[in-house]
């Protein structure tokens, strides 16, 4: 399931449009305006962008959203049916065009095509956002401290990294260092994710020697 954004200022479309495709499962932001839509996009997937808007033009919007977020899928969404107003959609970054009215099954079955091939298949840590994605989609907000250790594990995906290591990413010195708050910490992480996701969380004990994270993970 997908992260998408939906930009249509007929507040009646917008919300059919938006608890039908949450009703498919996918999570879904809503907008008003390019005002409100600008500060939304970096936690999307998929944009839905209508042509009309009060404050913008919906073609300048998916064009400058495939150049400052090409990896996000972008599905055009008005009533300007005519065949060059779609090649210039498509033109601007469309991945699909859609006439209103609109069939909601055949809008759903696009954005799952989308989500198909843009959602993400690997862990993911997200050094401006700090937080940890996994694969499904699943995000979570980390601490400071959470992100230097897993920013240094990712960093050495499915290698060991070592307790003075991880102490001097913390800038503190390893001799001065009371190691058991590291494991507080790494075992207040995995309960958290376990508690939140059902899932285990792929950072491994390696005893004696630190730890690791035992899958591949990008760092964003």
């Amino acid at each position: 399931m997908a992260k998408v954004l939906l930009l249509e200022d007929e507040v009646a479309l917008r919300e059919e449009v938006a608890d039908f495709l949450r009703s498919e499962g996918h999570q879904v932001q809503e907008a008003g305006s390019v005002a409100e839509f600008t500060p939304l996009i970096d936690h999307a997937e998929i944009a839905i962008i209508d042509v009309g808007l009060p404050d913008g033009d919906g073609f300048a919007v998916a064009e400058s959203l495939s150049k400052t977020h090409p990896h996000i899928g972008a599905i055009m969404l008005t009533a300007r049916g005519s065949i060059n107003d779609k090649i210039n959609g498509l033109r601007k970054g469309a991945d699909h065009y859609l006439i209103k009215p609109i069939r909601l099954n055949e809008l759903s079955a696009y954005v799952s095509a989308i989500a198909r091939r843009i959602v993400s298949d690997t862990w993911r840590l997200n050094m401006l956002e700090r937080s940890l994605c996994a694969p499904g989609g699943h995000e979570e907000t980390m601490s400071a401290l959470e992100m230097t250790l897993l920013e240094l594990l990712a960093r050495n995906a499915g290698k060991v990294v070592s307790r003075p290591d991880i102490a001097r990413a913390f800038g503190t010195d390893w001799l001065d260092y009371d190691d058991r708050h590291l494991d507080q910490l790494v075992s207040r992480l995995r309960r958290r994710w376990q508690n939140r996701t059902g899932e285990k969380l792929p950072l491994r004990t390696e005893h004696g020697q630190g730890y690791s994270f035992c899958v591949d993970i990008e760092v964003l």
